[in-house]
């Protein structure tokens, strides 16, 4: 199957091609840019050289594929998606352009009028843990953002069972969330040492939340000193009481069979909990809890790769989906220890 990447030149699109290019299904054929037209894609992806001989075309001489992934900022694909679509039969938007139901909601958390309504209809929250059947039968596709995606995984096992207008979410980013061009905040001289609290309130991903998990979330991210990793701590507090045996119930139901999803709970050793940093460069989600008994609280805990998991390996399974492929295919790397 051929693969065309729209705006491939920043970091989501150097992880889509790496996946891609070692994909056994999918060949890669076109990756645009127009500020480095003509450049070899190793120009922006250093660890892609004598991967691929392609080099970056501009954005005006898209050709047609079988199959296209938008990677350009957000508020550039809902007013062209149209003429996408009529590039590729299916796509996946890794933007958060179309992924939210409600129009209104764009003018809360994003400050535009979102032009395309129709589409947003149409659209599928590309979360398989959530939406797999729908997302087999899709045309478009967009991608969760990273720290919606670990807090709705973290989460989602006990919606029902706590107070649904009592959801604390404390995120903690690395600096690859910000993009490859997202000014001063994210130099290393400014980054270095910080535990900086950057939305207090109001963080986008909290629509996407609420929507998917229907519940008023309060959400605050912080950004950590680390390029890669989404660490997500929510704090629920139950509406009766559970033993911690219960809680393994509910979280092994909802996992069981998921094959990105892992649950993480140890008794001793380093790493008894969910910890973003092992799990650079893979797919997956672990998930982990701990129960207070002092206040009825459970703090759900979920880390995963914000490029990965977070954006391109969950755009890749999406299309393997869509596609009728092994849902697993190309995203088998199962990460490095130390690191």
């Amino acid at each position: 199957m051929r693969i065309g990447i729209v705006g491939g030149s920043g970091y989501t699109g150097g992880e889509l091609l790496r996946l891609l290019l070692g994909h056994p299904k999918v060949e890669v054929t076109q990756v645009t840019s127009d500020s480095l037209a003509g450049k070899p894609l190793s120009r922006a992806h250093p660890n892609l050289r004598r991967h691929t001989d392609l080099t970056f075309t501009p954005h005006a001489e898209l050709e047609p594929t079988d199959f296209l992934f938008l990677a350009m900022p957000h508020g550039e694909s809902m007013t062209r998606l149209p003429e996408f679509l009529t590039r590729a039969g299916k796509l996946v938007d890794l933007s958060a352009d179309f992924r939210l139901r409600d129009p209104a909601a764009y003018r809360t958390y994003y400050g535009v009028e979102h032009p395309r309504p129709d589409l947003l209809a149409q659209s599928v929250y590309g979360l398989p843990e959530l939406h797999r059947e729908a997302i087999r039968k899709a045309m478009l596709v967009s991608g969760p953002g990273c720290i919606a995606t670990a807090a709705i995984l973290a989460l989602k096992p006990l919606v029902g069972r706590f107070d649904p207008e009592r959801v604390v979410v404390d995120a903690k980013a690395g600096s690859s969330a910000s993009g490859a061009n997202e000014g001063p905040a994210s130099l290393h001289a400014e980054r270095s040492g910080v535990m900086r609290l950057y939305a207090a309130t109001g963080h986008r991903h909290t629509a996407e939340i609420e929507q998917e998990l229907g519940v008023r979330v309060s959400l605050s991210c912080h950004a950590v000193e680390a390029v890669r990793g989404v660490l997500a701590t929510c704090h629920v507090f139950l509406r009766e009481s559970m033993m911690e045996k219960d809680l393994w119930r509910l979280y092994r139901e909802a996992y069981a069979e998921e094959p990105f999803v892992r649950l993480v709970k140890e008794a001793a050793g380093v790493y008894r909990l969910p910890e973003p940093k092992i799990l650079a460069g893979t797919n997956f989600c672990d998930v982990g809890f701990a129960r207070d008994d002092h206040s009825e609280r459970v703090v759900a805990v979920a880390a995963l790769d914000n490029l990965v998991k977070g954006a391109a390996g969950s755009a890749v399974q999406c299309m393997n989906l869509m596609s009728g492929y092994p849902e697993t295919v190309g995203l088998d790397f199962m990460g490095l220890h130390p690191i």
